[in-house]
């Protein structure tokens, strides 16, 4: 039995990748926390990250003891972030990733060898290594605070989405098509590969391969956390799903940068899996209810319906990012402008590489009121209240509206 259980039920959180964006994610938790008695335990009993989503899920689940203290730690760090934190942005080493990489497209990669990555992330590791703990994991699941966390990374020799769990006694791996599960003790080098952004984090090695961004072969995004037993997941996202508007037919539009496309190969990576992943839940769990229990048989009696709760952004953190662009620093500034990073058609990866503290703090007070504007629902979500199978903003139910009877 779980200290202080919450819920009968097996609740799972799921943090999605997104850079920068996931401040938002901390902003949701932290209005959580304060919703919860103080000294209240972790309330979930799996937690599945990716990428920047792994980062805070791994801080959550070494602290699962007490989960105030937790978010205070990850609130603490996100609200104080600066580039330089996270990869080397001094004017050195941006003129030398830049040489190199000019240097290895002329010279064909000889003499100056091929550049592993756009950024060097190595200030991220030594954050990473002072403040996460994780030996505590296997203290807080043994204790029984927590069944299980995972994270995600896609190996680069496989082309296999591989989720990295730790647990309880009892769970084992799995393996499906593109994607398996394997049981060990998380480390710093699962969390580095999960976040390793393809060209602008480098890869890392893990055992006989290397792994990049967990996101990139992430099809179902939910699987991880279905796999660890969860029949209830809150999911909190980091992209406001309001479709930008149509361009105008009879307005000649510019051609988009290579930032422009790198930011829509981002928002894709991290963002689109799982909205698809949600309307698959979305139908399985609308065929599972039309079949009373006795009734059911077949691989129809081994499925079970899947509560899901979905927060993400109400504004548009492009527009946020926008407003804080000066606050990057000059040689990043320089990088973004040699690859088209002007005009506002670039603020989507501008959202995805701006740490610093004036951006990440208004994402969390984002989260932060967000959460709290749903407060009854998500702590009925979290303390095993009934609920309905899907809560979402209204847009995204009204996408998946076929598939419901309301």
């Amino acid at each position: 039995m779980r200290p202080a259980a919450v819920s009968d039920h097996k609740t799972a959180l799921v943090l999605p990748g997104g850079g920068a964006r996931g401040a938002f994610q901390v902003g949701v938790l932290k209005a959580l926390a304060e919703l919860m008695p103080k000294g209240s335990p972790n309330p979930f009993a799996v937690i599945s990250g990716t990428s920047a989503g792994a980062i805070n899920s791994v801080v959550l689940a070494s602290k699962a003891r007490r989960f105030r203290v937790a978010v205070a730690e990850l609130d603490r760090v996100w609200a104080n972030f600066h580039c330089d934190q996270v990869f080397r942005s001094d004017n050195l080493a941006m003129l030398k990733s830049s040489l190199h990489w000019l240097a290895s497209i002329v010279l064909g990669g000889f003499l100056v060898g091929t550049p592993k990555s756009l950024l060097d992330n190595s200030p991220l590791r030594s954050l990473l290594s002072r403040n996460v703990r994780f030996p505590r994991i296997q203290v807080a699941i043994d204790a029984g605070y927590l069944e299980a966390v995972a994270v995600t990374a896609a190996s680069y020799a496989s082309a296999h989405s591989t989720s990295f769990f730790q647990a309880a006694r009892g769970r084992g791996g799995w393996s499906r098509t593109r994607r398996v599960g394997v049981r060990g003790d998380l480390h710093l080098d699962h969390l580095m590969a999960s976040i390793a952004v393809p060209m602008i984090f480098p890869p890392v090695r893990i055992g006989g391969g290397y792994f990049g961004d967990g996101a990139m072969r992430q099809a179902t995004p939910l699987s991880p956390a279905i796999h660890l037993g969860a029949d209830r997941i809150l999911v909190i996202g980091v992209r406001d799903e309001t479709a930008d508007k149509e361009p105008d037919p009879d307005k000649p539009q510019e051609h988009p940068s290579f930032a422009q496309i790198a930011g829509y190969m981002l928002d894709t990576l991290f963002m689109d899996g799982l909205y698809s992943d949600i309307e698959r839940m979305t139908r399985i769990n609308q065929l599972v209810d039309a079949v009373s229990p006795q009734h059911r048989s077949g691989a129809l009696k081994r499925m079970r319906p899947i509560d899901t709760m979905l927060i993400v952004p109400s504004e548009d953190l492009r527009v946020i990012a926008h407003n804080h662009r000066r606050e990057l620093p000059f040689a990043v500034r320089g990088l973004l402008r040699g690859i088209g990073g002007r005009g506002r058609g670039e603020n989507r990866l501008l959202s995805f590489l701006m740490f610093e503290q004036a951006y990440t703090r208004e994402l969390i007070e984002l989260g932060y009121q967000n959460a709290m504007q749903v407060k009854d629902e998500l702590l009925d979500f979290v303390t095993g209240a009934d609920v309905p199978r899907l809560f979402a903003p209204s847009w995204i139910k009204k996408d998946l509206s076929p598939f419901h009877n309301d």
